[in-house]
């Protein structure tokens, strides 16, 4: 997905009826709405060495490669042979072009004295050799460089402004998009000051050095009509040309995965409710020797691991160095770069230049197309400028790789909140602080969520350890002595087994005199059961005598009554 920088404002402002010639050069293509307005001229001003000549070729050579639109390419300064050797470095090969048709170079060797000594001043004659030029190739795109050439010898601006406009008309009539560049003046846009009138778009170029840091600038001064960016654009000479860097999105129109991706490390993943959402910006701040790097490690181990691309970006330490001190935490990252799924690059912005540095980057996106990026060691950029350049320095890199949906890391060295970490946590979508403590004369790490947008995450601060297979996240001891940690964690984890184990040894030597008591009750209680049954027992064997004994002694009496004839006893209530 490419960054876009048209807002809704530029595209609704642009008319309908403005056709514009695409410039081959996508940052530029960005901030004027789609190139520069087709059949018109536009004035491209700046000091030497500002690139306004490679602007121009560039702007013929995607003209002719990409867009069937041929050039003519008219120089007042240099030759032909020397232009061609100039840009060939770059990749542009004038002479093929011409071989084949789309280009024509023209160059002129002019003394503007000769027609002030005669006191005649006509451009018919370049007219005439530029109107056979364009009809040989059917030119629709013309670069004259550099027009002050034309025009240096002369103080009467009335004759400048004349002939330059007539020059703009001439070039209208035939209907192509013209470039003509001119140096810059001491109070004025160009040297003369005039050309910035005639012409229909103006685009400046500045070099400048500050803090010994070289940067360069472009902004669109002027565009009739239609609206364009009219901020300060950072834009570099590199070896693919051109290069108008990548600006924050105006229009904020990311693409939002649902996908979530494995950090690595499972507890943290947990802790995020499943991962960080591809696409998305985490930033890890604390301070030195907190483990930042090696999080950025695991990150992209993980992100190999699954077979995906990944970008590593060093501010502060080589690639031999990184890759050893993550060895020692059982991470082999070579295999990544042998397998061809792993690329790192070290520089320090201050050594190229941050728009540089800036493109370098973009170039590595283009050439990569890595799914993971770590930016590690982020508060270089701040080294030698002011903070709002730093900031939105971070700002372009972090809105590059978002735009491309890139899931990125960067590290930075910060505290945590009240630091300057607070600004570059607002460009981020997940921040983690990874913090020191000390106590009892050892440091420990800690690693808190300050924030996930747009998911669920952990409240609870995990100690942050890292060892020979890597980082691990361990619970801390929170009670009435507070968050422990480290040594001081293992002791009162010690402290409470040992106050387990005497618990458990008090509860076993009870549980034993408990059940001693109860073989003991349920012996005595066999006993008391025994003698109850015994002396049941007995009282039914005591009826049972008494009721036999009954018995006995009436078969006794009867037996007797009979043996002395005795009359039987009478029934109750009888009477003889």
């Amino acid at each position: 997905m490419k960054n876009t920088v048209l807002t809704s404002l530029t595209e609704s402002a642009v008319g309908p009826d403005l056709e514009k010639a695409p410039t081959g050069i996508h940052g530029l293509d960005q901030i004027t709405g789609g190139g520069l307005p087709r059949g018109r001229v536009t004035l491209v001003a700046g000091s030497a060495g500002a690139g306004k000549t490679l602007l121009g070729l560039e702007f013929l050579v995607a003209g002719a490669r990409q867009y069937g639109e041929p050039g003519v390419l008219v120089s007042f300064e240099e030759s032909e042979d020397k232009v061609t050797l100039n840009v060939r470095s770059l990749g542009f090969d004038l002479d093929q072009l011409r071989r084949d048709g789309l280009l024509v170079m023209l160059s002129f060797r002019l003394d503007p004295s000769d027609f002030v000594a005669t006191g005649e001043f006509d451009l018919q004659p370049l007219f005439a050799i530029l109107d056979d030029a364009i009809e040989r190739v059917g030119a629709k795109r013309v670069v004259l460089d550099t027009i002050e050439v034309l025009f240096g010898a002369f103080g009467d601006d009335s004759i400048v402004r004349s002939e330059l406009s007539r020059l703009a008309r001439w070039l209208d009539d035939r209907g192509v998009t013209a470039i003509v560049t001119g140096e810059r003046g001491d109070r004025n846009l160009t040297r003369n000051g005039i050309e910035e009138y005639v012409t229909d778009c103006v685009i400046v170029l500045d070099h400048r050095v500050t803090e010994e840091i070289s940067t360069r600038r472009l902004r669109v001064v002027k565009y009739r009509g239609s609206a364009h960016g009219t901020n300060e654009y950072p834009f570099l000479i590199s070896a693919r040309g051109f290069v108008v860097l990548p600006i924050t999105s105006i229009a904020l129109n990311y693409a939002a995965s649902e996908e979530r991706i494995s950090t690595g490390i499972a507890r943290l993943d947990h802790m995020l409710s499943g991962g960080l959402f591809r696409g998305s910006t985490l930033l890890v701040s604390g301070t030195a020797g907190t483990g930042k790097t090696s999080l950025g490690a695991h990150i992209l181990n993980a992100a190999c691991a699954r077979g995906e691309r990944g970008l590593l970006v060093l501010f502060e330490e080589s690639p031999a160095q990184f890759l050893r001190n993550m060895r020692s935490l059982g991470l082999d990252l070579q295999q990544w770069i042998d397998a061809g799924l792993l690329r790192i690059w070290a520089a320090r912005p201050s050594e190229l230049g941050l728009e540089t540095h800036l493109a370098v980057l973009a170039r590595l996106i283009e050439d990569e197309t890595p799914s993971v990026a770590v930016l590690d060691g982020i508060a270089a950029i701040g080294q030698g400028i002011l903070a709002a350049e730093a900031t939105s320095m971070v700002a372009r890199k972090i809105d590059l790789l978002k735009s491309r949906e890139i899931t990125t890391l960067v590290t930075a060295l910060g505290q945590g909140e009240g630091t300057s970490t607070e600004t570059l946590s607002s460009l981020a979508d997940t921040w983690l602080l990874l913090r020191n403590v000390e106590t009892d004369g050892e440091r420990n790490r800690l690693l808190f969520v300050l924030k996930s947008r747009g998911t669920a995450h952990s409240n609870q601060v995990r100690e942050f350890v890292l060892t020979s297979h890597g980082v691990e996240l361990v619970d801390v001891y929170v009670g009435a002595a507070g968050v422990l940690a480290g040594s001081a964690r293992l002791a009162q984890q010690a402290t409470e087994r040992d106050a387990e184990v005497r618990q458990a040894s008090d509860l076993d030597r009870r549980l034993r005199e408990l059940r001693r008591n109860v073989v003991e009750r349920e012996a005595h209680l066999v006993v008391v059961q025994d003698e109850l049954d015994a002396e049941r027992a007995e009282i039914d064997r005591i009826d049972l005598r008494e009721g036999h004994q009954a018995a006995d002694t009436e078969a006794d009496r009867s037996a007797m009554a009979t043996r002395r004839w005795a009359d039987a006893a009478p029934s109750n209530g009888g009477q003889r």
